[in-house]
């Protein structure tokens, strides 16, 4: 049997989520046994699933785990699964769909690096205790979206002195909201982490805007901002993991 791992994105036109994708798919053929790793989009750009899957074919894979690359539950995700399901029997194709990358422990072990990495390269000589955070994402319509993100939001809690969170768009309590009720109080220092899987137009633009209005707004001049999710061997870990349960459900090895 020849396998595949198919990354499915909701898709963007920047480049900067091409070259992140291109390296999570290397990184993750590297460590697992792959013939094939690759990735494609929901929507926006091509290639389209259907185009992803076709690939995995064209390169002699004859089994192909999907992997829905998305932080939250919702509509996007059951169009990418109804979608993967659809293309895979019309093509007569063995394939396997993973859960989305929410509720792991991965996320929150990364999103704690990504804070560390901020104060060595800041050189923020503070301990963790003495820093606030604010984890700001995308927002959605979708309850379920929230409650994953929260879930996030919650497991670092125990290691800062105040965690907090807030939305681009969509949901509340919204960035310049949330930043004027964090800044009142007073904070030593604050570190402000975009959870976004990739550096698309939000963070390069929206996200970057509304933090420095808002800073500008409030007359704060002590507030950082770490990485985004990005490219890390912890979520290359739990894109692995994520496809092992799947195909382990089904009896499919790992050899």
């Amino acid at each position: 049997m020849k396998k595949a791992l198919l990354l499915i994105d909701r898709g963007s036109k920047e480049p900067e989520v091409r070259q992140e994708l291109y390296e999570i798919c290397l990184l993750a053929k590297e460590k697992a046994r792959y013939q094939y790793s690759n990735y494609c989009f929901l929507e926006v750009v091509r290639p389209f699933i259907e185009e992803g899957i076709r690939q995995c074919i064209n390169n002699g894979c004859d089994f192909v785990t999907i992997i829905p690359y998305f932080l939250y539950p919702g509509l996007k995700l059951k169009e990418t699964v109804k979608q993967s399901a659809q293309i895979g029997k019309r093509y007569n194709l063995r394939i396997a769909i993973a859960k989305p990358l929410c509720y792991h422990y991965l996320l929150t072990q990364l999103v704690i690096e990504r804070i560390q990495q901020a104060k060595l390269e800041l050189k923020l000589q503070l301990d963790d205790k003495d820093c606030d955070v604010i984890l700001i994402g995308h927002g959605s319509s979708d309850r379920r979206a929230r409650e994953a993100f929260i879930y996030t939001v919650d497991s670092i809690k125990k290691f800062y002195h105040q965690v907090n969170y807030c939305f681009l768009e969509l949901d509340e309590p919204r960035i310049s909201q949330e930043l004027a009720d964090v800044i009142e109080a007073k904070p030593k220092t604050l570190l402000l982490m975009p959870y976004f899987l990739h550096q698309g137009s939000h963070i390069k633009y929206d996200v970057i805007n509304e933090i420095n209005s808002a800073l500008i707004k409030n007359n704060f001049k002590k507030a950082f901002m770490t990485k985004h999710l990005g490219v890390h061997q912890k979520l290359v870990e739990l894109i692995l993991q994520r496809a092992h349960e799947v195909e382990k459900s089904i009896g499919i090895s790992e050899q």
